[in-house]
This record gives C-alpha cells, sequence and structure tokens, in this order.
C-alpha cells in the first residue's frame, strides 16, 4: 500500500492545477456558446438546442457512477487512476472539434442530431478524466489544510480557464466575421489543443500504488447502488453536493444567458468578452483570498460568506431589467469575487468528506475489508455537478421559448421582442439569486468542521 504525505510539493501541486484547463475549459466554452451557436448559426429551436444539451449532459450523469467505479477499481488492479485519465484526456479534444465541425449547408435538423451525438462524446470522455480527478486530493495529502491549498491553485488555474475560454473563446470566433461556422471550428481546434495538454499535464500527478483495496469485478448495477449508498450513508456529502448543484445551476444559467446578454441587452455580440474579463479578474485575485479566510474561520463558514456576496450581486444585477447599461460590469465582478470562494471551498471541503467516510468506515471494521470508494464520491459528485450546469442551460432555453425569442441562421437578423430581452435579463440575475438563497439553505446542514476531520483521522 502506498503512502501519503502530508505536505504537498510544488510540482504536485502545480500539475494538479493544470487540469483545470482542461475541466475549466469544458465547463465554459460549450456552456457559453453551444446553445448560441445552435439557436443563431444553425437555426435550431430554443426549446431543441436546450434539448440537445440537455440530452448529452444526462448521458454524462448517468455514466459518472458507473466511471467512478471503475475508477476505484483501476486504482486496485493497475495501482493508479491515471489510465481512465488519459483516455479521457485524448479523446476529449476529438470529440470537441467535432462538436463545432458541422458541414456548412445541413438543415437544422440533421445540424441538430450531429452536435448531439459529438457532444455526447465529448461529454463521456470529459467524464473519464474528471471523475479521477476530482477523487485525487482525497489521495494525495491527509492534511485538512493542505487540501484547501491543492484546491486554491486548482481554482486559480480554473479562473484563468474560463478567462481563457470564455473571453477568448469568442475573439477567436468574430476573427471570421464572414464565415462564422470557420469562426467556430478554428475556435474548437484552438480550445482543443489547450484542453488536451491540461488534461495529460494533471494525469501524471496521479499516485501509482492503491491507498485501500477495491473490491474487484462489480456490475454497473453494483457501481449504482454504491452511489446510493455514499448519498444515503454520508450526511456531509448530501448536504454539500446538493449546495454545489443549486449553485451550479445559477452559474450554469448565467454562463449560458451571458452571449445573450451581450448581444441584446448591452447591443454588442463581442461584449462576452468585457462580461468575462470583470467576472475572472476578480476571481483570479481572489482565490488566494479565500483560502486565508477558510483558515481564519472554517471552510464551511467562508463559504456562506462567498455565497451571501454572490446573492448581493446577482440582486443588483436585476436591475438590468429596467435600467440596461454597462453598469452591470461592477455587479458581474462582485459576482466573481464570490465566484472564486463557491469554487475553492467546496472543493476543498469534498476530500474532507470523503477522508471522513474513510475514518468512519475503518473505525467500523469496514477499512481493511472495504472498498476505497473516492471513486464512487467523484463520480457521484461529477453526476451533480454536471446535472446543475446542464440544467442552468436547460431553464435558460424554456425561459427564452416562453418569452418569445426567435431563432435565426448565419446571414440573417431577427429584432427580438422586448418580453425576450426581458427574459434573458432575469436569467442573468433574478434567477439565479433565487437559486443561490436556496443553496445557503442546504449548505445550513452541512455540520462537518475541521475538529471533526482532524480529529478522526488523528
Amino acid at each position: 500500500m502506498g503512502s501519503r504525505s502530508n505536505s504537498l510539493s510544488r510540482g504536485q501541486v502545480t500539475r494538479y492545477a493544470i487540469g483545470s484547463l482542461g475541466t475549466g475549459g469544458f465547463a465554459t466554452l460549450p456552456g457559453l456558446v453551444l446553445v448560441y451557436y445552435l439557436t443563431d448559426s444553425l437555426g435550431v429551436t430554443a426549446l431543441a438546442a436546450g434539448a440537445i444539451v440537455t440530452a448529452a449532459k444526462v448521458w454524462d450523469v448517468l455514466i459518472d457512477p458507473v466511471i467512478g467505479g471503475i475508477s476505484d477499481r483501476a486504482l486496485a488492479h493497475t495501482g493508479s487512476r491515471r489510465r481512465t485519465m488519459l483516455i479521457g484526456g485524448i479523446g476529449l479534444p476529438i470529440a470537441f472539434i467535432l462538436t463545432f465541425a458541422v458541414p456548412a449547408g445541413l438543415g437544422p435538423v440533421p445540424a441538430a442530431l450531429w452536435v448531439l451525438v459529438a457532444f455526447m462524446f465529448a461529454a463521456t470522455f470529459f467524464s473519464l478524466f474528471q471523475v479521477p480527478y476530482i477523487a485525487l486530493p482525497a489521495e494525495l495529502t491527509d492534511d485538512y489544510r493542505e487540501r484547501t491549498r491543492l484546491l486554491s491553485w486548482r481554482v486559480v488555474l480554473l479562473t484563468v480557464a474560463i478567462l481563457l475560454f470564455g473571453a477568448g473563446g469568442p475573439e477567436l470566433r468574430a476573427m471570421f466575421p464572414q464565415d462564422p461556422l470557420l469562426g467556430y471550428l478554428v475556435m474548437a481546434i484552438v480550445a482543443a489543443a489547450i484542453l488536451g495538454f491540461g488534461m495529460l499535464t494533471s494525469a501524471s500527478v496521479a499516485p501509482s500504488r492503491p491507498l485501500l483495496p477495491v473490491r474487484p469485478g462489480a456490475s454497473i448495477a453494483e457501481h449504482y447502488r454504491d452511489g446510493i449508498a455514499v448519498l444515503r450513508e454520508s450526511q456531509p456529502f448530501r448536504a454539500l453536493l446538493a449546495t454545489f448543484l443549486l449553485q451550479g445551476l445559477a452559474t450554469g444559467m448565467m454562463l449560458a444567458a451571458a452571449q445573450y446578454v451581450a448581444r441584446w441587452v448591452l447591443g454588442d455580440e463581442t461584449a462576452v468578452t468585457q462580461l468575462f474579463v470583470a467576472l475572472i479578474a476578480p476571481a483570479l485575485l481572489m482565490a488566494p483570498v479565500w483560502k486565508l479566510i477558510a483558515d481564519r474561520i472554517g471552510k464551511e463558514r467562508a463559504f456562506r460568506l462567498a455565497s451571501a456576496v454572490f446573492v448581493l450581486a446577482t440582486l443588483v444585477l436585476g436591475a438590468m431589467v429596467w435600467m440596461p447599461g454597462w453598469w452591470i460590469l461592477a455587479p458581474v465582478a462582485l459576482a466573481g469575487a464570490a465566484y472564486a470562494g463557491m469554487q475553492t471551498l467546496p472543493m476543498a471541503m469534498l476530500p474532507d468528506v470523503i477522508a471522513y467516510d474513510r475514518t468512519l468506515r475503518a473505525e467500523e471494521g469496514q477499512g481493511s475489508g472495504g472498498a476505497n470508494r473516492s471513486g464512487i464520491f467523484g463520480g457521484v459528485w461529477t453526476a451533480g455537478e454536471t446535472t446543475g450546469m446542464a440544467l442552468g442551460g436547460t431553464v435558460l432555453t424554456i425561459v427564452l421559448a416562453i418569452t418569445g425569442y426567435l431563432e435565426t441562421t448565419v446571414g440573417k437578423t431577427v429584432e427580438q421582442p422586448e418580453s425576450a430581452v426581458v427574459g434573458i435579463a432575469v436569467s442573468f440575475s433574478i434567477l439565479p439569486a433565487i437559486l443561490m438563497i436556496a443553496s445557503m439553505v442546504t449548505l445550513a446542514r452541512y455540520h462537518l468542521r475541521e475538529h471533526d476531520i482532524v480529529g478522526t483521522s488523528a
């Protein structure tokens, strides 16, 4: 059995954090442009575009617990989670390019099917990387605060990825105003190269020896039963996952709406770049600050503070319904400062939950003969995160459909009804604020503290 050092080297922290170029990039760019690509370049209706994105994400949710179990078995059989991470790191860039490689001239229906199939493959490869990636922090160190350090630097790279993909992707697309489909393809090729680099680099940090014995030969049904078991048996995990899912729904809706806000509220399609700079520049600066706050008052209290600040920012943004204008960059920047904490802190709390579960199982006599459930936790967590982000885009498309949004194809222009513009503004402000308030209710049910982790680990 391998052993963990409580202190992580700079190289380990760096290589792990670089993986966020892959996870952050894939979470950001499709969430930002895919629905808009379908509705405003391929002529797909808003509801159909939402159904495509949701179907791919539902598939992702279904396979995440299975991949978690496969990752745990790989740890036992090969001594590492690296193999599945490498498969994901190689396959995702290819599938990502295909998603934005719809040939010109295809009608809306075949174009929609093309995107659906390619994006489902992309989601599969992403899950093969993401699930073991989420499981690694609990296996790299036993130290409560060292995990915060590891995840803080991961969020720094995550914010870099969001800025790089969220601002740079649309800029690349805009370089081809006469051929938007070519612009999307060039954007996808450049993005795919960065995705692959980040994921393959991070795979190298996976420990090379198993930390705990794992039950061999589980069926797909058993993987799902294991996923249900961790939800049933770990109350801290249920509370943390529910909170992260609701916050993912809120931020996913805002991410999907950003391109529409730029085009129809600010009147400039390229303004999405300014929106992302306003969001990410404060987040990049605040990620290390949230670590200091967490060290002082605790991760869970710092998480509540970050969530409250985000609620304030989205409530202020609600005024854009009546007063649209560039002033919205200020509350977006405030939301960005809070977003850094909303990413750093739950990600640092998850390995604490896993470690706490492992210690309790060992005390109950299940440690030596039971399974290492890090992969199962990671699979269920990824499924919840994916659900939140996917439903964010789905809710947006429903709002667009209800408010009368008009889809279009390349080369044609439309004038949106006032109701659709109001729907876009509400999806970027009031609705996310309501979801964030709900997430703070579920967060109040998380009762795990530092002395619980340190005490059971001692």
